[in-house]
């Protein structure tokens, strides 16, 4: 493991429950492959759907972000900018998440001009694709 929980949230300003990433498992200058584990203690999991629970689709995206997040904010640490979510285009969904699943996020940063970021992001369950969408992302300081 390359970062922990710990060190996640001295670079990200989100805290539970809107905190979708465990740890980073590896990381360059242009991407970056985290987890999170899902578990049926989970709040949106009491109505999304309490029958069959199923990770929301937005969260996915979410998660997407904050990984896109730590990538761009890694060398900010201890500095006060927060990650900005500006847009998201060709988002798909491919297989559903539920309790018990780990999930792996993979995002590769595509162009960047000055502090504003295209990138590709993936979300993989068991191995297989499960997510995918291109997300601009941008600092604010």
């Amino acid at each position: 493991m390359l970062m922990n929980i710990d060190e996640i949230m001295e670079i990200l300003p989100h805290r539970y429950p809107f905190l979708l990433v465990d740890n980073v498992i590896s990381m360059d200058e242009k991407s970056i492959k985290a987890e999170k584990m899902v578990s049926i203690n989970e709040p949106y999991f009491q109505g999304h759907f309490p029958m069959y629970p199923l990770m929301p689709g937005v969260l996915l995206v979410e998660g997407m972000a904050q990984t896109a997040g730590i990538l761009l904010l890694k060398d900010y640490k201890g500095q006060n900018v927060i990650p900005l979510f500006i847009g998201i285009d060709n988002c798909r969904f491919k297989k559903e998440v539920r309790p018990g699943d780990r999930i792996v996020y993979e995002v590769r940063i595509i162009q960047s001009k000055k502090e504003v970021y295209k990138l590709e992001a993936k979300v993989f369950v068991r191995e297989k694709l499960a997510a995918k969408a291109e997300i601009m992302a941008g600092i604010k300081r």
